[in-house]
Protein backbone atom coordinates (compact mmCIF):
# COMPACT_ATOMS: atom_id res chain seq x y z
CA UNK A 1 0.00 0.00 0.00
CA UNK A 2 1.47 3.38 -1.00
CA UNK A 3 1.10 6.16 1.11
CA UNK A 4 1.38 10.20 0.42
CA UNK A 5 4.23 11.86 1.39
CA UNK A 6 2.84 14.44 4.60
CA UNK A 7 3.47 17.81 3.97
CA UNK A 8 6.56 17.66 6.51
CA UNK A 9 7.87 15.31 4.03
CA UNK A 10 7.43 16.80 1.18
CA UNK A 11 8.78 20.29 2.46
CA UNK A 12 11.92 18.71 3.38
CA UNK A 13 12.36 17.42 -0.14
CA UNK A 14 11.65 20.42 -1.56
CA UNK A 15 14.63 22.15 0.55
CA UNK A 16 16.81 19.48 -0.32
CA UNK A 17 16.29 20.42 -3.97
CA UNK A 18 16.06 23.99 -3.80
CA UNK A 19 19.43 23.60 -1.86
CA UNK A 20 20.89 21.38 -4.59
CA UNK A 21 20.32 23.59 -7.10
CA UNK A 22 21.59 27.13 -4.98
CA UNK A 23 24.85 26.43 -6.00
CA UNK A 24 26.05 28.01 -9.52
CA UNK A 25 28.00 24.84 -10.52
CA UNK A 26 25.20 22.02 -9.76
CA UNK A 27 22.83 24.60 -11.68
CA UNK A 28 24.63 24.58 -15.00
CA UNK A 29 24.93 21.14 -14.43
CA UNK A 30 21.55 20.70 -14.07
CA UNK A 31 20.59 22.61 -16.60
CA UNK A 32 23.04 20.97 -19.18
CA UNK A 33 21.55 17.91 -18.19
CA UNK A 34 17.76 19.31 -18.87
CA UNK A 35 19.48 20.25 -21.95
CA UNK A 36 20.51 17.29 -22.81
CA UNK A 37 17.25 15.09 -22.52
CA UNK A 38 16.33 11.69 -22.03
CA UNK A 39 20.00 10.51 -23.19
CA UNK A 40 21.48 12.11 -20.72
CA UNK A 41 25.46 13.30 -20.63
CA UNK A 42 28.30 11.35 -19.17
CA UNK A 43 30.19 13.24 -16.61
CA UNK A 44 33.59 13.76 -18.90
CA UNK A 45 30.68 15.14 -21.51
CA UNK A 46 29.11 17.50 -19.10
CA UNK A 47 32.95 18.83 -16.98
CA UNK A 48 34.39 19.50 -20.69
CA UNK A 49 30.95 21.19 -21.92
CA UNK A 50 30.96 23.42 -18.45
CA UNK A 51 34.43 23.71 -18.43
CA UNK A 52 34.97 22.51 -15.02
CA UNK A 53 37.34 19.87 -13.27
CA UNK A 54 35.77 16.43 -13.50
CA UNK A 55 36.18 15.71 -9.59
CA UNK A 56 34.46 19.00 -9.14
CA UNK A 57 31.47 18.29 -11.09
CA UNK A 58 31.12 14.61 -9.64
CA UNK A 59 30.57 16.55 -6.24
CA UNK A 60 28.27 18.69 -7.79
CA UNK A 61 26.58 15.29 -9.38
CA UNK A 62 26.38 13.94 -6.29
CA UNK A 63 24.68 16.38 -4.46
CA UNK A 64 22.54 16.49 -7.57
CA UNK A 65 21.75 13.06 -7.47
CA UNK A 66 21.08 12.89 -3.69
CA UNK A 67 18.15 15.82 -4.22
CA UNK A 68 16.40 13.74 -6.43
CA UNK A 69 17.13 15.92 -9.20
CA UNK A 70 18.98 13.63 -11.25
CA UNK A 71 19.47 10.26 -12.08
CA UNK A 72 22.58 7.98 -12.36
CA UNK A 73 22.59 4.54 -15.06
CA UNK A 74 25.91 2.53 -15.30
CA UNK A 75 26.39 1.98 -19.74
CA UNK A 76 29.28 -0.14 -19.76
CA UNK A 77 32.30 1.75 -18.56
CA UNK A 78 30.44 4.79 -18.43
CA UNK A 79 27.90 6.66 -16.27
CA UNK A 80 25.24 8.50 -17.57
CA UNK A 81 23.55 11.23 -15.96
CA UNK A 82 19.87 12.37 -16.59
CA UNK A 83 18.04 15.11 -15.48
CA UNK A 84 14.40 13.71 -13.25
CA UNK A 85 11.58 15.25 -15.07
CA UNK A 86 9.13 13.73 -13.07
CA UNK A 87 10.60 15.65 -10.26
CA UNK A 88 11.41 18.62 -11.22
CA UNK A 89 7.88 18.74 -12.57
CA UNK A 90 6.85 17.65 -8.74
CA UNK A 91 9.25 20.75 -7.71
CA UNK A 92 7.68 23.23 -10.19
CA UNK A 93 4.05 22.66 -8.95
CA UNK A 94 4.86 22.59 -5.61
CA UNK A 95 6.00 25.99 -5.97
CA UNK A 96 2.99 27.47 -8.10
CA UNK A 97 0.41 25.32 -5.80
CA UNK A 98 -1.27 28.07 -4.45
CA UNK A 99 -0.30 30.77 -7.16
CA UNK A 100 -3.53 33.23 -7.90
CA UNK A 101 -4.22 32.62 -3.93
CA UNK A 102 -5.34 28.82 -5.01
CA UNK A 103 -7.36 28.90 -7.65
CA UNK A 104 -7.28 25.08 -9.28
CA UNK A 105 -4.88 24.94 -12.38
CA UNK A 106 -3.81 28.69 -12.34
CA UNK A 107 -0.18 27.81 -12.58
CA UNK A 108 1.80 31.21 -13.97
CA UNK A 109 2.02 30.53 -17.66
CA UNK A 110 5.39 32.74 -19.30
CA UNK A 111 6.03 34.21 -16.31
CA UNK A 112 2.76 35.51 -14.55
CA UNK A 113 -0.28 34.36 -13.60
CA UNK A 114 -3.65 34.78 -15.59
CA UNK A 115 -6.01 33.97 -13.39
CA UNK A 116 -4.83 36.79 -10.76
Amino acid sequence: MKTTPSAFDQEAAVVKALAALAQTQRLRAFRALVVAGPQGLTPGAMAEQLATSPSSLSFHLKELLHSGLVSSEARGRNLIYRASFPHMAALLAYLTQHCCQGAANAAPQSGHCGAC
